[in-house]
């Protein structure tokens, strides 16, 4: 039986974790492999590492960091950026991760993700959409490039799209609600619900263990990642990794 999870998600970049507001303004949060190490002690459900230079820069996964961390890791784990590929896909899940996400050169070429999913399961591959709120003409689009390249594609259909040609998993990342800690996009989480069937998990806006649980209470079984909850500690953002689950949540 399918349960919710809580994902720390965290940012790679320039060989270090950092936190960004609105994909903006990069903090230095401390080491990968010491951030491993502290997430095993508190038992997390799962790790998102998220290269945020890869696919900015052009340049293929680094390998070698995401052996190091897997070797560590006594969880499940899922690497995106810079993924452009099926063969560089099986490489990461060679390394130990169980998960790969791809998401601008899924949109660019949605053939990519059945591939990715002929070469390893589509229980491993997660398409992860960047969106914003568009304040004219309602809904969301999706953005790539570390929020700088607009897409044509409705954000509802592609996720359809996706999961047709065998997306195991769809991450809907608010860039609106990103490091802002208010609270998730609820009516966007039902939204993308309401249009698929398998397994999505949301990320952009969790300040507490109570938003949480309230996206848990709105759309049911789901992913509920966040970054700057786990990272941070205070009103003045202290950095300190930690990991809480909602009272209410079961295992």
């Amino acid at each position: 039986m399918l349960r919710s999870r809580i994902i720390p998600c965290l940012l790679l970049h320039q060989g270090g974790l950092v936190k960004t507001r609105q994909f903006k303004e990069p903090k230095y949060v401390g080491d990968p492999l010491n951030a491993v190490k502290i997430f095993n002690e508190k038992e997390v459900d799962e790790l998102m590492f998220i290269d945020i230079d890869a696919t900015a820069e052009g340049r293929e996964p680094r390998l070698p960091l995401l052996r190091s961390l897997a070797v560590e890791s006594r969880m499940p784990l899922c690497y995106g950026g810079g993924v452009t590929s099926a063969a560089q896909a099986s490489r990461i899940v060679a390394t130990g991760f169980e998960k790969v996400s791809v998401s601008a050169a899924a949109l660019a070429r949605p053939a990519l993700i059945k591939e990715m999913a002929e070469a390893i399961g589509a229980q491993s591959v997660v398409v992860t959409l960047d969106v914003k709120a568009n304040r004219l003409f309602g809904g969301h689009t999706v953005y790539s490039h570390n929020g700088r390249q607009k897409h044509k594609p409705p954000l509802l259909e592609f996720c359809q799209q996706a999961v047709s040609l065998g997306a195991g998993e769809i991450v809907i990342n608010s860039i609106d609600r990103d490091g802002e800690m208010q609270g998730y996009d609820l009516a966007l989480a039902r939204e993308v619900r309401g249009a698929i069937d398998t397994p999505m998990s949301v990320l952009g806006g969790a300040g507490s263990t109570e938003h949480l649980q309230a996206l848990i209470d709105a759309v049911g079984t789901v992913g509920a990642a966040a970054g700057s909850l786990f990272v941070f500690k205070g009103p003045y953002r202290a950095v300190l990794i930690n990991y809480a689950r909602p009272a209410r949540l079961t295992r």
